[in-house]
């Protein structure tokens, strides 16, 4: 049920990532598009350098991190930064998402109020907790998830090193899985084939994929660790609503979720 609750908002949020809204403020502002990644998402961090990126986001090859941080800082403010992806989730939801939040919007608030008094060891969250709630239901949903989001991120990231899983390691673990691109992963990270291949071979050696990239039983162990340890730390999130509510919540979230997949806001997800 906890996973449930998350994915049923969840294309709420990462839509921003792909929003077209999103990359022309960023293009204006003189961002490239890891530029604009790094920064609209890193921008509630502050003016923060490229270390700080690095150990947040974990999973990106630290020298694409520093080939637009800090000079993303240069070009644009934090400030302003959040103001544009602000801008660019009411351009893209609007549209797609019906008038009335109300209700959804409530439960959500409240699992994210509720993720607030547990900031401990989750320090992007916690950035992004520390930001004032909007006044318009759509963006309190918006930032809602968010945080929720970020929350149970963060949590992701401490099951990862529980495993002794680097950032590299875990994306080729992923796709071993074979629920998302290998190359499409290594891409987007900023991997070269060379570094991925030898991470691959380091975890053939571990006994956790095979010669053909394919997840072993150890493998596949490993991962349903991580993610039912992520799922148990975030699971105080939604302690805050009943069985009902639960249930309640992800009868209204699913569809939104639906509404943002169908506009095409999520490439390839419809």
């Amino acid at each position: 049920m906890i996973r449930n609750l998350w994915r049923s908002l969840e294309a709420v949020h990462a839509m921003i990532y792909f929003a077209p809204q999103a990359a022309r403020r960023y293009t204006e502002a003189g961002l490239d598009r890891p530029g604009g990644y790094f920064a609209s998402r890193a921008a509630a961090l502050g003016p923060v350098p490229a270390e700080v990126v690095i150990a947040t986001f974990y999973n990106f090859n630290p020298e694409l991190v520093r080939a637009c941080v800090p000079a993303v800082w240069e070009k644009v403010t934090p400030a302003r930064m959040i103001e544009l992806r602000t801008e660019a989730v009411e351009e893209a939801l609007r549209p797609v998402l019906p008038e009335d939040l109300t209700e959804i919007t409530a439960l959500a608030r409240r699992a994210a109020e509720r993720s607030a008094e547990m900031p401990f060891g989750r320090t992007l969250f916690a950035a992004h907790a520390s930001l004032p709630w909007p006044e318009d239901t759509l963006l309190q949903l918006w930032h809602a998830q968010t945080l929720l989001r970020e929350f149970r991120g963060d949590g992701h990231l401490a099951a990862l090193l529980q495993e002794g899983l680097t950032g590299l390691e875990a994306l080729v673990l992923h796709a071993a899985s074979g629920e998302v691109s290998g190359e499409a992963l290594r891409k987007t990270r900023g991997w070269s084939q060379e570094q991925w291949a030898q991470t691959a071979e380091v975890l053939r050696e571990r006994g956790l994929i095979t010669a053909e990239q394919a997840l072993t039983d150890a493998g596949r162990e490993l991962r349903q660790r991580v993610e039912d340890n992520t799922d148990r730390m975030n699971a105080p999130a939604y302690d805050v609503l009943g069985d009902a509510e639960r249930q309640r919540y992800v009868e209204l979230g699913a569809p939104l979720g639906k509404a943002v997949l169908e506009a095409g806001l999520l490439p390839g997800r419809r």
